[in-house]
C-alpha cells in the first residue's frame, strides 16, 4: 500500500535472495519524466537490481489495463526465460488482478460513452445498466460513475454485458502467486505521505511538473490524474497557491491510501506484515515466507503489496 516502504522493502528481498527481478505494478511509473512524484527508484537502484515496467511510456500517451497487462506478460517471460523469479511490486489494485488473475478485459467505446457523458446523475444511468445488465448493476453502487458509466460503455459497445467478461472484483481465485502485503496503522501512514509530499518538494517536484506541463504534448489525460500531479498543475496552470496544492495533494493521498487498505484487505489470498515505521523489519519475514512457499511446492513466484 501507499507509503508503507513496499520498494525499500522489494529491493532488500530482492538484493538478499539474488535471482529476483522487479516488476513494477504501477500505473504511473510507466511514464518517462515522472520521477519524483511517482516516489520512483532510483537508477543506481535500478542497476543493482533490474526493474520492468518503468519508463516504458511518454507522458502525453494514455496507459490502458489491457496495454498494461500484455507487458507485463512480456516482462514475466523474458524474466522466466533467463532462470529467474519475478517479485511484483506495486500498489496499482486493477493492474494487478488485471495481472495475476487474467482478468478478460473488455475493448473501449469512446463514441458510445460520449452518448451519457453528459448526464449528471449517476443513479439514473445506473437504472440504465439495470435494465440492461442487473448483474453488473448489482455488483456496484450507484453512485460510483467510474465503473458505471465503464459498465453502460462495454454493454452497449460490445453487445454483450458487461457482467458476462468475469466473476467481478470481489471474486478471488486461487493463484499461482504467493501475495504478501505490508501494513503500518494509519497515523505512521499520514505521517510517511506528509514527510514524502515535502521531500518531494524540496527535490524539485514543481520544477519537474513544470517541464512536463510544458513539452509539446504536455500530459496524457491518464497522467494527469496521478496523486500530486493533479494538484501540483493546478499551481502551475491555474495559478492555485502552492500551500494549497500541497495540502491537497496530502489529504488526496491519505484518503487513497485508506482506499487502498479497504481494497487489499477484502484479498484473503494476502499474508500481511506490518510495521510501525521501519518497514525494514519485515525483510526477514517476508524472505522467510517466500521460502516456505517453495518448499510446500508453492510456485515460485512472488509479489510484494
Amino acid at each position: 500500500m501507499t507509503a508503507v516502504g513496499k520498494s525499500s522493502v522489494a529491493l532488500e528481498v530482492a538484493s538478499r535472495l539474488g535471482d529476483v527481478e522487479i516488476v513494477s505494478i504501477d500505473s504511473m511509473q510507466v511514464y518517462r519524466g515522472m520521477d519524483i512524484g511517482t516516489d520512483k527508484v532510483s537508477v543506481e537502484d535500478r542497476q543493482r537490481v533490474p526493474h520492468h515496467l518503468i519508463d516504458i511510456l511518454e507522458p502525453d500517451e494514455e496507459c490502458s489495463l489491457s496495454w498494461f497487462r500484455d507487458r507485463f506478460d512480456i516482462a514475466l517471460a523474458e524474466i522466466e526465460g533467463r532462470g529467474r523469479r519475478a517479485l511484483l511490486v506495486g500498489g496499482t489494485a486493477l493492474y494487478l488482478r488485471a495481472a495475476i488473475d487474467r482478468l478478460e478485459i473488455p475493448g473501449r467505446f469512446p463514441g458510445v460513452r460520449a452518448e451519457f457523458e453528459g448526464v449528471d446523475d449517476t443513479e439514473e444511468l445506473h437504472r440504465r445498466l439495470a435494465v440492461l445488465d442487473p448483474v453488473a448493476a448489482g455488483r456496484m453502487e450507484p453512485t460510483n460513475r467510474r465503473r458505471v458509466t465503464r459498465a453502460l460503455e462495454v454493454t452497449l459497445g460490445s453487445g454483450r454485458p458487461f457482467s458476462s467478461y468475469g466473476p467481478g472484483l470481489d471474486i478471488y481465485p486461487g493463484t499461482e502467486f504467493g501475495l504478501v502485503g505490508l501494513w503500518a496503522p494509519l497515523a505512521v501512514v499520514d505521517q510517511r505521505i506528509g514527510h514524502r509530499c515535502a521531500k518531494q518538494l524540496e527535490s524539485g517536484f514543481v520544477e519537474e511538473v513544470r517541464s512536463l506541463a510544458g513539452r509539446p504534448g504536455g500530459l496524457s489525460r491518464t497522467a494527469r490524474q496521478a496523486l500530486g500531479y493533479k494538484e501540483v498543475l493546478a499551481h502551475v496552470e491555474c495559478g492555485l497557491a502552492l500551500d494549497e496544492a500541497l495540502e491537497m495533494a496530502v489529504r488526496r493521498t491519505r484518503r487513497f491510501a485508506r482506499r487502498q487498505r479497504a481494497w487489499y484487505r477484502r484479498d484473503p489470498r494476502i499474508w500481511w506484515y506490518g510495521h510501525t515505521g521501519d518497514p525494514g523489519r519485515v525483510v526477514d519475514s517476508v524472505i522467510e515466507h517466500w521460502t516456505e512457499l517453495i518448499d510446500a511446492g508453492h510456485n515460485d513466484r512472488d509479489r510484494g503489496a
